[in-house]
Protein backbone atom coordinates (compact mmCIF):
# COMPACT_ATOMS: atom_id res chain seq x y z
CA UNK A 1 0.00 0.00 0.00
CA UNK A 2 1.61 3.63 -0.93
CA UNK A 3 2.40 5.75 1.71
CA UNK A 4 0.05 8.37 1.02
CA UNK A 5 -3.07 5.68 1.04
CA UNK A 6 -1.77 5.13 4.46
CA UNK A 7 -1.84 8.51 5.35
CA UNK A 8 -5.66 8.95 3.92
CA UNK A 9 -6.92 6.28 5.57
CA UNK A 10 -5.35 7.78 9.14
CA UNK A 11 -6.96 11.01 8.49
CA UNK A 12 -10.16 9.38 7.29
CA UNK A 13 -10.23 7.73 10.63
CA UNK A 14 -10.08 10.69 12.64
CA UNK A 15 -12.23 12.80 10.70
CA UNK A 16 -14.61 9.61 11.93
CA UNK A 17 -13.50 9.48 15.23
CA UNK A 18 -14.09 13.66 15.39
CA UNK A 19 -17.93 12.88 14.51
CA UNK A 20 -18.17 10.55 17.08
CA UNK A 21 -16.66 12.90 19.69
CA UNK A 22 -17.23 16.33 19.07
CA UNK A 23 -13.79 17.61 19.65
CA UNK A 24 -12.70 20.08 16.80
CA UNK A 25 -9.51 19.76 17.56
CA UNK A 26 -9.43 15.77 16.06
CA UNK A 27 -10.01 17.39 12.84
CA UNK A 28 -7.08 20.06 12.86
CA UNK A 29 -5.16 17.26 13.30
CA UNK A 30 -6.93 14.91 10.33
CA UNK A 31 -5.47 18.17 8.82
CA UNK A 32 -2.29 17.34 9.26
CA UNK A 33 -2.40 13.98 8.31
CA UNK A 34 -3.96 14.78 5.12
CA UNK A 35 -1.06 17.44 4.24
CA UNK A 36 1.46 14.22 4.70
CA UNK A 37 -0.80 12.64 2.31
CA UNK A 38 -0.19 15.21 -0.26
CA UNK A 39 3.94 15.36 1.06
CA UNK A 40 4.11 11.57 0.07
CA UNK A 41 2.20 12.13 -3.26
CA UNK A 42 4.91 15.12 -3.82
CA UNK A 43 7.53 12.24 -3.09
CA UNK A 44 9.08 13.56 0.20
CA UNK A 45 10.69 10.77 2.72
CA UNK A 46 8.86 9.01 5.42
CA UNK A 47 10.56 11.49 7.84
CA UNK A 48 9.40 14.61 6.30
CA UNK A 49 6.14 13.59 6.52
CA UNK A 50 6.03 13.00 9.77
CA UNK A 51 7.37 16.44 10.13
CA UNK A 52 4.87 17.98 7.73
CA UNK A 53 1.70 16.06 9.94
CA UNK A 54 3.46 17.64 13.42
CA UNK A 55 4.05 20.73 11.79
CA UNK A 56 0.98 21.75 10.12
CA UNK A 57 -1.62 19.41 12.44
CA UNK A 58 0.15 21.50 15.68
CA UNK A 59 0.06 24.30 13.87
CA UNK A 60 -3.74 23.93 12.78
CA UNK A 61 -4.19 23.48 16.92
CA UNK A 62 -2.43 26.31 17.82
CA UNK A 63 -4.50 28.75 15.43
CA UNK A 64 -7.54 27.33 16.95
CA UNK A 65 -7.13 27.80 20.34
CA UNK A 66 -5.85 31.62 19.95
CA UNK A 67 -9.13 32.10 17.61
CA UNK A 68 -11.54 30.20 20.60
CA UNK A 69 -9.40 33.09 23.50
CA UNK A 70 -10.00 35.57 21.20
CA UNK A 71 -13.42 34.91 21.14
CA UNK A 72 -15.26 36.33 23.87
CA UNK A 73 -17.40 33.63 25.55
CA UNK A 74 -21.01 33.04 25.50
CA UNK A 75 -22.65 33.96 28.53
CA UNK A 76 -24.05 31.87 31.05
CA UNK A 77 -27.22 30.00 30.82
CA UNK A 78 -28.63 32.14 33.45
CA UNK A 79 -27.85 35.19 31.43
CA UNK A 80 -28.35 34.01 27.94
CA UNK A 81 -31.21 35.36 26.36
CA UNK A 82 -31.00 33.00 23.88
CA UNK A 83 -31.76 30.31 26.40
CA UNK A 84 -33.95 32.88 29.29
CA UNK A 85 -36.24 34.01 27.53
CA UNK A 86 -37.15 36.58 30.91
CA UNK A 87 -33.76 37.99 30.25
CA UNK A 88 -33.76 41.38 28.79
CA UNK A 89 -37.27 41.86 29.93
CA UNK A 90 -39.08 44.37 31.83
CA UNK A 91 -39.93 44.67 35.22
CA UNK A 92 -41.06 47.86 37.16
CA UNK A 93 -39.70 47.88 41.52
CA UNK A 94 -42.15 49.53 43.51
CA UNK A 95 -39.39 50.16 46.31
CA UNK A 96 -36.57 48.30 47.38
CA UNK A 97 -35.22 46.97 51.27
CA UNK A 98 -32.13 47.96 52.89
CA UNK A 99 -30.05 45.26 51.47
CA UNK A 100 -31.10 45.68 47.77
CA UNK A 101 -34.07 43.34 47.41
CA UNK A 102 -37.76 43.45 46.38
CA UNK A 103 -40.34 41.55 45.55
CA UNK A 104 -42.39 42.10 42.05
CA UNK A 105 -44.83 40.34 40.62
CA UNK A 106 -43.84 39.01 37.29
CA UNK A 107 -45.56 36.44 35.07
CA UNK A 108 -48.31 35.71 37.00
CA UNK A 109 -45.97 34.76 40.63
CA UNK A 110 -44.06 36.52 43.05
CA UNK A 111 -40.09 36.85 42.27
CA UNK A 112 -37.58 38.08 44.99
CA UNK A 113 -35.61 40.71 42.63
CA UNK A 114 -31.56 41.63 43.48
CA UNK A 115 -29.98 44.56 42.28
CA UNK A 116 -27.17 43.68 40.07
CA UNK A 117 -23.40 43.93 41.57
CA UNK A 118 -22.30 47.94 41.90
CA UNK A 119 -25.26 49.41 41.00
CA UNK A 120 -27.33 51.33 42.79
CA UNK A 121 -30.87 50.44 43.61
CA UNK A 122 -33.91 53.08 42.94
CA UNK A 123 -37.55 51.99 42.33
CA UNK A 124 -38.61 51.63 38.74
CA UNK A 125 -38.67 50.50 35.47
CA UNK A 126 -35.47 47.63 35.74
CA UNK A 127 -34.41 45.39 32.94
CA UNK A 128 -33.60 41.60 33.79
CA UNK A 129 -30.30 40.45 33.41
CA UNK A 130 -30.26 36.93 35.14
CA UNK A 131 -32.18 34.60 36.45
CA UNK A 132 -31.20 32.31 39.45
CA UNK A 133 -33.70 29.97 40.15
CA UNK A 134 -36.44 32.51 41.82
CA UNK A 135 -34.62 35.65 42.38
CA UNK A 136 -34.38 38.17 38.89
CA UNK A 137 -31.20 39.96 38.96
CA UNK A 138 -32.22 43.22 37.28
CA UNK A 139 -30.44 46.93 36.11
CA UNK A 140 -32.41 49.83 35.77
CA UNK A 141 -33.84 50.01 32.54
Amino acid sequence: MAESTVWWVLAGALIAVELLSGTFYLLMIAIGLAAAAVAANLGASLSAQIVVAAVVGGGAVIAWRAYKQRRPSAPRASANPDVNLDVGEIVHIEAWDDQGHASVKYRGANWQVVIAPGITAVPGACTIVEVLGNRLIVRPA
